[in-house]
């Protein structure tokens, strides 16, 4: 695992507040097929306001917690580098194969060794309250509906958004379950999580939270 350090003023700053992990390990394969290029690369994809689709998912976390872990693919340095510039923490996992849930669980475990060795000798240090979990392919998602949802994750174990009867992202989950993501494996993410501990919904009316990139079209 990568090994990955904070500064201290930011390590005393998780208290009380939330953390995240961006997931931007996926091949994007539909998106390749809808472009025909075989290398296209759809969290590089550029909006109209200039930035790749996975800067714009990064910035919303990155304008509403203090610290956002990223994790990729490693056949992906330009978009290692354009996450990494934005200010996120960067891992990468050959894990991401597997699904969306070996590398949800890689960032997790990876999110709590940085978080154990910001602690680690330090007191005064502690632990967040939880961490919202995104997608690096949903860059519309309103700073507003992240803080609600993290406002509802402080009296929830996991709290996500719903617009319009469905339930969106991103998902809160309480700083205790992270042992549990981080025992996730293949490709069903966190559902079986989201089963067993139940989801409060936090309705809202931001479109974002259902809307992703998954072909060409999707890009505006």
């Amino acid at each position: 695992m990568t090994l990955l350090s904070i500064d201290r003023r930011l390590a005393g700053a998780l208290e009380n507040r939330f953390v995240g992990i961006l997931l931007a390990a996926g091949r994007g394969e539909r998106f390749r097929a809808s472009s025909g290029r075989a290398q296209a690369e759809k969290l590089l994809a550029v909006l109209p306001d200039g930035r790749p689709v996975a800067a714009a998912a990064a910035d919303v976390l990155l304008r509403t917690v203090p610290l956002v872990l990223a994790v990729t693919r490693p056949d992906t340095p330009a978009l290692q580098q354009v996450l990494a510039a934005r200010g996120c923490l960067v891992v990468e996992t050959a894990d991401a194969a597997r699904g969306m849930g070996a590398s949800l669980a890689y960032a997790s475990r990876a999110l709590m060794a940085v978080i154990a060795a910001a602690m680690h000798g330090h007191a005064e240090v502690r632990a967040p309250l939880g961490c919202l979990v995104a997608l690096g392919d949903m860059p519309w998602v309103s700073d507003a509906t992240v803080l609600a949802v993290q406002d509802a994750a402080r009296g929830h174990p996991i709290a996500a958004p719903a617009c319009e009867g469905r339930r969106g992202h991103p998902v809160a989950f309480a700083w205790t379950l992270m042992p549990e993501l981080a025992a996730l494996d293949g490709d069903e993410g966190a559902r079986a999580l989201l089963k067993r501990h139940g989801v409060h919904e936090v309705p809202c009316a931001d479109p974002g939270v259902l809307r992703d990139v998954d072909t060409v079209s999707d890009l505006p």
